[in-house]
């Protein structure tokens, strides 16, 4: 039977790496500007790809005090910009200065997946595998 706590740094870097390439997707390729919390969202997303890419082929659990504290900040600043898209008077509390206002929507898929929805889940998983890692180095159950 395949252990989870085995594959969860694995997993947390898959899903770094599929919402690095989704935001970059939506940019680039669908031509949807960031707005100002997705660029902080990019900066807290990005280098965990790297992170746990690292931490995945040296099989180093302990990479796990530099990703949880970016995971986390990450993950509020994806909640309190879902907030700012889907609960009326969020909008209000901080708007944008410039550019693309932070409560718009490209996408709204059932009427809740939202760009930040997206980022909220991703952080989400890679705090969720980063707490059920195994954090003795090469142990074999």
């Amino acid at each position: 039977m395949v252990n989870m706590r085995q594959f969860a740094l694995y997993f947390a870097w898959v899903v770094s790496i599929i919402a690095t390439l989704g935001s970059l997707y939506f940019s680039e390729i669908r031509g949807f500007i960031p707005c100002e919390l997705c660029w902080y969202q990019r900066i807290f997303m990005y280098p965990l790809t790297l992170i746990l890419g690292i931490g995945t082929f040296q099989n180093d659990p302990s990479i796990r005090k530099f990703v949880l504290p970016m995971a986390i900040i990450g993950w509020c600043i994806s909640l309190f910009h879902f907030l700012e898209q889907k609960v009326p008077g969020f909008a209000a509390i901080k708007p944008c200065a410039n550019g693309v206002p932070c409560s718009s929507e490209y996408i709204n898929w059932l009427g809740f997946i939202t760009i930040p929805f997206l980022a909220l889940t991703a952080f989400s998983l890679i705090i969720v595998f980063m707490f059920v890692l195994n954090t003795q180095k090469n142990k074999i159950e």
